[in-house]
């Protein structure tokens, strides 16, 4: 473990905002929310923050992206890959967006080998920082989410006048060449290790009423249990604003764009939601998953008991952005969770 000293840490963020080919982002107070953004100045960020609108997958998985771009040329067909930016150096990820993003790796590079998130994500840096402040939504603590030990180039915790810094790659330890950092002592090792297993956890108001590891049982025992979902989806306006904020959401659909007037088009793809009403429409003018109460149910069951069956991870991270969008109240996964398991302890007596 490493410490440097806060105008030092700026002052490296500057140098790398006027240096590195990559574009520097990070956390900064928008006046209303906090917003990952283009830094123009290390002094822009706003490490203390509770939580972002949107989470940093947004610089990995674009809402919308070009895949490729293609042309007639005599009648062959011709194509090339959209040649994708450098990464980005990402400042000022929460350990539960890590978490995140180590699930989406599972996915688009270890299942998938999505090439257009594979080069984004190994061009990126990703510099995470340890919670000083919680959501009122976010239940992070309850998932195991509110602290990471992998995951991240950088890990910051704030001491006062200086950051700790843990260093989690090669890459990371090469970012801190130009700056002056020296050893942590045993007692702000210690200190680090006091905010993590105490402070941390007690930030957050909200929490799961059992274990994390029930909760796809619960799920899968009341898969049938309509009566719930209809209650609970009643008010729900099938707008996909929960997925569109959902850190570990990853479901797009792909367009065919032919450029009116010539020989050429693309290929594109944007963020899509299992709430749209759309989302399950197929040939035929059939929806398999028409009913709101079908979809609500979808989306709880992926998070917690799909992705679970197919990668090992409860894909619900306990952020909270979800229950803190939704305008009709009804997104929030702690209360659907702890209702469920309400249900089957009294079902148990």
């Amino acid at each position: 473990m490493k410490v440097i000293d806060k105008p030092e840490f700026e002052a490296l963020i500057d140098e790398k905002i006027s240096s590195d080919r990559r574009d520097v982002v990070g956390v900064q107070d928008d006046g209303e929310k906090y917003v990952f953004d283009d830094l123009d100045s290390a002094g822009d960020l706003a490490l203390e923050y509770d939580v972002t609108m949107l989470s940093p997958k947004k610089y990995l998985m674009p809402q919308r992206e070009t895949i490729l771009e293609y042309r007639d040329a005599n009648g062959e067909f011709e194509w090339r890959a959209k040649a994708e930016p450098d990464g980005k150096v990402i400042v000022g990820i929460h350990p539960y967006d890590l978490v995140a993003i180590e699930q989406l790796d599972k996915i688009f590079i270890d299942t998938l080998r999505d090439e257009p998130y594979r080069r984004k994500r190994e061009n990126s840096l990703l510099i995470g920082v340890n919670m000083q402040d919680a959501s009122e939504t976010a239940f992070a603590a309850s998932m195991g989410t509110a602290t990471t030990d992998s995951g991240y180039d950088l890990m910051l915790t704030d001491l006062g006048e200086t950051y700790a810094v843990n260093i989690g790659t090669l890459e990371g330890k090469e970012f801190l060449n130009s700056a002056d950092v020296r050893k942590a002592t045993a007692g702000e090792v210690q200190e680090v290790e006091r905010i993590e297993q105490e402070v941390v956890p007690d930030l957050f108001e909200r929490e799961l009423e059992f274990s994390p590891a029930l909760l796809p049982t619960i799920l899968e025992e009341n898969y049938d249990n309509m009566a719930f979902w209809e209650d609970y989806s009643e008010k729900c306006l099938s707008c996909g604003t929960c997925n569109m904020v959902c850190p570990t959401c990853y479901c797009f659909s792909v367009d065919m764009i032919r450029d009116l007037g010539t020989n050429s088009g693309r290929e594109s793809r944007r963020w899509d939601g299992c709430l749209l009403e759309d989302f399950a429409s197929v040939a035929g003018d059939e929806n398999f998953r028409e009913e709101v109460a079908e979809r609500h149910r979808h989306r709880f069951m992926r998070k917690g008991w799909y992705i679970y069956e197919r990668y090992g991870d409860i894909a619900c991270i306990g952020c909270g952005r979800c229950t803190s969008e939704c305008v009709a109240d009804v997104a929030d996964p702690c209360d659907v969770y702890n209702k469920l398991y309400q249900e089957a302890q009294a079902h148990a007596q």
